[in-house]
């Protein structure tokens, strides 16, 4: 026990002396601060906080993957294992890299703990969240419960889609925006598992989010239709480009590039011709 409290203060410790170092650089606007170090520092904080919530978590440790979980899923932990060592082949080669360190997947029991681990009280019918380094998947035992398990899961889990959050939030340092990274999570889970969201009803009629609405306002707006649309412009992406042209826009905002301008690096287009011809074509996909 007193191991366990020592662990916790220097926990506590650490995320003290970065939120003042986070403070010191708010208060002296250090704009030569290089953006990765920023990244860094966040993905620090976040991974600190998480070792304090998940404290009293079970967990195991796979070649890739630590999985945590509380007592009442550990049947379900080598399902989750499983399914994560199982996904990090076709993920990792998709993009030619594989992370430095081992990825943290925490398993929760509920929607409503799941959303509070975050501080998101927005949805809690969520089966997997990417954030601050960490991926966060709900217990199959909550949403499973017919059918063969392995295989649902399997298919209809989150694994392969967060973990390609994850990927990218690596390969672009922190660099991408909201829609992006929703629309290349979704290729690469509809290239390796073959899961597709159901398109939206369109009605007759397609109302197109511009890209900045869809950024700053993606959790607000429709979602079968914000995803949709990521999806599509991903898509979109590869038909101009290839996949090796979507990996060089991914590759310019690692460098430090806006999205228009990854996009017209890695695709050669540019970005408004791009945007228009996008906005034309799912005005007429409905």
């Amino acid at each position: 026990m007193l191991g366990n409290g020592l662990r916790i203060v220097r926990l506590a410790a650490g995320i003290v002396l970065a939120c003042a170092a986070l403070l010191f650089i708010l208060v002296f606007k250090n704009t030569a601060l290089p953006r990765q170090g920023c990244y860094e520092l966040f993905r620090y904080l976040a991974h600190e906080e998480n070792e304090i919530r998940t404290f009293n978590f079970e967990w195991i440790e796979t070649e890739h993957f630590v999985i945590k979980f509380v007592e009442e899923d550990r049947g379900y932990s080598d399902l989750v294992a499983r399914t994560a060592e199982n996904a990090f082949e076709p993920v990792t080669a998709f993009f030619s890299f594989q992370p430095r360190d081992k990825a943290v997947i925490v398993m929760y029991p509920d929607g409503e703990t799941l959303a509070s681990s975050f501080g998101w009280d927005k949805d809690e019918r969520a089966m997997g969240v990417y954030w601050g380094g960490i991926i966060r998947v709900l217990s199959p035992r909550e949403w499973i419960h017919e059918g063969d398990l392995e295989q649902t899961f399997t298919r209809d889990g989150p694994v392969v889609h967060e973990y390609t959050h994850l990927v990218v939030d690596q390969l672009t340092r922190g660099n991408y925006n909201r829609w992006f990274t929703e629309g290349v999570a979704q290729y690469v889970e509809k290239k390796v598992t073959g899961f597709t969201l159901e398109a939206p009803s369109f009605d007759g009629k397609v109302e197109v989010y511009n890209f900045a609405t869809l950024e700053r306002d993606f959790d607000q707006l429709d979602q079968g239709m914000a995803y949709w649309q990521s999806l599509q412009a991903v898509e979109y992406m590869v038909e101009l480009g290839g996949e090796p042209g979507l990996l060089r826009v991914i590759e310019a905002l690692g460098k430090g590039y806006t999205l228009p301008g990854a996009i017209e690096k890695g695709l050669q287009v540019e970005y408004d011709s791009f945007t228009k011809d996008l906005y034309a074509r799912l005005r007429h996909a409905g």
